[in-house]
């Protein structure tokens, strides 16, 4: 599985609820590159930051939950790492993203290949963190794409991670 996520310098990754920016470039030129035809697993609580609650289009959604009685209409409920392991098991040949929040990142790291992060090169109020790899002694960074200058006036470059054999 890769995690993707998007991060500024402290490795924060929301406040409140809410994304710390929103960037298009990323957005468009990263976050959907990478996952369009895939499968993408994230949280309840992120499915709340989706305008309207629509699910991801072009892409299978999985939403962990550990509310039962939760539906989405067109979405796949677990309710466990357990049953996410099912489904891996059941579904071998997807690719499988995990896309937040910081619950849901926290507890699917260390079941993790790999991580494309955006590093925003800007700091912000924030809530919610993503582990800092640069920190962790299971994680090497393999790859820095070149830096991108938002229409949002901050730039960012992407981070490619692998868990180290």
């Amino acid at each position: 599985m890769i995690a993707i996520a998007a991060v500024d310098k402290n490795w924060a990754i929301g406040n409140k609820g809410e994304l710390l920016i929103s960037l298009p470039e990323d957005q468009k030129g990263v976050f959907r590159k990478y996952t369009i035809e895939s499968t993408v697993v994230f949280g309840r609580k992120t499915l709340l930051t989706f305008r309207d609650q629509k699910l991801l289009p072009k892409r299978k959604n999985v939403i962990l939950s550990r509310n039962m009685d939760f539906e989405k209409e067109g979405a796949v409920i677990l309710h466990s790492t357990e049953e996410l392991d099912q489904y891996k098991a059941e579904h071998p040949e997807e690719k499988i993203f995990i896309i937040g929040g910081a619950e849901i990142y926290k507890t699917m790291l260390p079941i993790c290949d790999e991580a494309i992060i955006t590093y925003i090169n800007a700091e912000f109020e924030a809530d919610a963190y993503f582990p800092n790899l640069d920190e962790d002694d299971e994680w090497e960074l393999v790859e820095v794409e070149p830096e991108i200058m938002s229409e949002k006036g901050v730039s960012f470059n992407v981070r490619h991670y692998k868990r180290k054999a």
